[in-house]
């Protein structure tokens, strides 16, 4: 699968002016690109685990600050927050994936910190300062291509059980960066078979990348269901993301609307766990995501929209690039920085542990 839009500096292209394409004036393509603070780490889940406190697993979070335990169904999120850790002040958004721990040959566990995307796009330099979080894309193949989401509208990509491969590369992936100026990342994810993994790498990395794609494709009908998956589906044919020219694979007949590409990009420095002697002595691969999976398969992205009226459809049909856009307002880092929420949970989630939060029931210390 190809994503061709952010491979634009790589391919030496100057960055556009807002409003303006820099594929020419027949491609109007949109991909808004930007960063994310962590809102909170917390073992909360409003989305699969409503109102459990605490939920089964830890996971990050980044966006609005109505983040809870539950978030009402058929409501607008961004109604109810007033403050989003995200470059875009209209996203009142929440996005929230899992954590990932190494375990130390003496089966203790600590978190892997997660870090700034090191590549400006067009000028923004919030991506490569935020604390903690992550990066969310948003693409289009330009005006009127897809149908931003609805108020009350959320969804969930990947399985946080699943433990073997299913070949889904092209939902969720695994970079290794191989040097502290990100070696082995030329941007477009999911697709180089020579990088890209769908299990976590088994080697030592100074970075480990990965990438969550959501589906593009929308039944026109329903914000949600039972298994927050059903309403939305990925393209039956051609690329499962769009490419610099806005061509995105055919949606099926159930699902028909197109919507806009979501991603989310998580980076987190393993350098600071590359000692040898704290590998296993089999030099297996010692990383778990904080679902208790040592595969990497069970990563998952959860998403619950929240954008401030028609500000996401005016973005998608605005020709917008990064972290600027014309028909958006932005905030500033420190202003992002200030957006948070309690820790329900309030557990420590730092540190060096003796169990994963939650204890899930793979890596037990002996």
């Amino acid at each position: 699968m190809l994503l061709l839009l952010p491979l634009l500096p790589a391919l030496g292209l100057a960055a556009p002016q807002l409003g303006t394409s820099p594929w020419g004036p027949e491609v109007a393509a949109t991909m808004l690109r930007f960063g994310c603070h962590q809102l909170v780490i917390d073992r909360i889940d409003p989305l699969v685990n409503p109102g459990s406190l605490p939920s089964p697993h830890l996971h990050q979070i980044v966006g609005g600050n109505a983040f809870d335990t539950s978030m009402p169904y058929n409501v607008d999120i961004s109604s109810l927050a007033n403050c989003t850790t995200c470059s875009y002040s209209e996203d009142l958004s929440n996005y929230w994936t899992a954590n990932l721990y190494f375990r130390a040959r003496n089966g203790s566990y600590k978190r892997v910190p997660q870090i700034p995307n090191r590549l400006p796009l067009f000028g923004d330099d919030i991506t490569t300062k935020t604390e903690g979080g992550f990066v969310v894309y948003y693409v289009s193949g330009g005006i009127g291509d897809v149908t931003a989401f609805k108020p009350g509208f959320r969804m969930l990509v990947g399985d946080a059980g699943r433990r073997e491969s299913l070949g889904l590369r092209n939902q969720t992936c695994f970079r290794c960066y191989t040097g502290p100026d990100f070696e082995g990342d030329n941007l477009a994810p999911c697709y180089d078979d020579a990088v890209d993994t769908e299990e976590l790498p088994g080697k030592m990395c100074w970075g480990i990348r990965s990438n969550i794609l959501f589906p593009t494709c929308w039944d026109g009908k329903n914000l949600d269901s039972p298994d927050h998956k059903s309403h939305v589906a990925y393209p039956v044919t051609g690329p499962h993301t769009f490419t610099a020219l806005g061509t995105g694979g055919q949606c099926p007949e159930s699902h028909p609307v197109r919507i806009p590409q979501l991603m989310l990009e998580i980076i987190w420095d393993t350098s600071l766990f590359n000692d040898p002697d704290e590998w296993p002595e089999d030099a297996s691969q010692p990383f778990a995501l904080s679902t208790g999976d040592t595969t990497g398969y069970g990563q998952h992205g959860d998403y619950v929209f929240g954008w401030k009226g028609d500000s996401l459809q005016r973005a998608m049909d605005g020709v917008c690039f990064g972290a600027k856009c014309h028909v958006l307002h932005t905030q500033s880092l420190e202003e992002g920085k200030r957006c948070s929420v309690p820790s329900r949970v309030g557990e420590e989630v730092d540190g060096w542990r003796d169990v994963l939060p939650g204890n899930p029931d793979v890596w037990k210390k002996k």
